[in-house]
């Protein structure tokens, strides 16, 4: 067997439930007093990170920008078998959208040094953008597949892969580095062990702060976003509509005789 590869994978930690509140004025989710996890999607990510170990040798650091809780969710994940966590951390990263935070990322990994397979899941349950994995590789300038479901081969530098689409399946060679995003049909996510929560709960988790990346405030956070959220609402409830029943001729009639009620003819 070779040395291996270097694998990151990238996760976040969401909110537990679906059932959270957001500050009318800033549009950002009110995270305080609310349970998190690691994003569903990324079990699948963390677990082909480690089948691709388990396959070819090397060694699995999972990466995930946030405040300092979002430490336990890189415990969780070495609990589940990854090698090292890294949490990126930093004031000036808050507020971030897809972009800025795709820069950070792309930035810390780099920082990080030696990646050659990244991994991310295809979305988040908070976000559900599907946008800050591919956005990692641009500002790499790596190649990247999006909504893999079987990785087949990786022999000679080069991985064979298969992802399923709306209109039918593909299988691509890309070269390394390489990112990719991963749908549930990759994998089954593994359960922690006994073991490895006490690996865990001893690890050193080694931050990353802007101190390290040296990027321009104005590119980060909040500022460095290009896109806001300017306004939270819920849908209006419509009402029940109305059942009619007859023949063509009497459903053509009450459609006519609506319609005028409603001013539209």
């Amino acid at each position: 067997m070779s040395e291996g590869y270097n694998i990151v994978v990238c996760i976040k930690q969401v909110p537990e439930t679906t059932e959270v509140d957001f500050d009318e004025e800033t549009g950002r989710l009110k995270r305080e007093g609310v349970a998190a996890v690691i994003n569903p999607f990324d079990e699948y990510a963390i677990e082909e990170g480690l089948k691709i170990k388990e396959a070819h040798g090397g060694n699995v650091r999972v990466v995930t920008m946030g405040p300092p809780w979002a430490a336990d969710a890189l415990r969780d994940a070495i609990a589940m078998g990854a090698d090292e966590g890294i949490l990126v951390t930093d004031r000036a990263f808050g507020g971030a959208d897809t972009w800025a935070t795709s820069l950070t990322l792309a930035k810390s990994i780099e920082h990080m040094g030696d990646a050659e397979i990244i991994i991310c899941g295809l979305k988040t349950t908070d976000g559900d953008t599907g946008q800050t994995g591919p956005e990692m590789a641009e500002h790499m300038g790596i190649p990247h597949v999006c909504y893999v479901n079987e990785i087949k081969e990786i022999k000679d530098g080069k991985v064979t892969l298969k992802r399923i689409l709306d209109d039918g399946v593909e299988t691509l060679e890309a070269p390394l580095p390489l990112l990719i995003t991963v749908s549930k049909d990759i994998n089954q996510p593994r359960l922690a062990t006994l073991r490895g929560r006490l690996k865990a709960k001893k690890a050193e988790i080694k931050e990353i702060t802007n101190n390290d990346l040296g990027i321009d405030p104005k590119e980060i956070g909040l500022e460095g976003s290009f896109t806001r959220v300017v306004k939270i609402f819920e849908p209006t409830v419509h009402e029940a509509g109305e059942v009619v029943e007859g023949t063509p001729d009497e459903l053509v009639e009450a459609l006519f005789k609506k319609l005028q009620e409603c001013k539209v003819i």
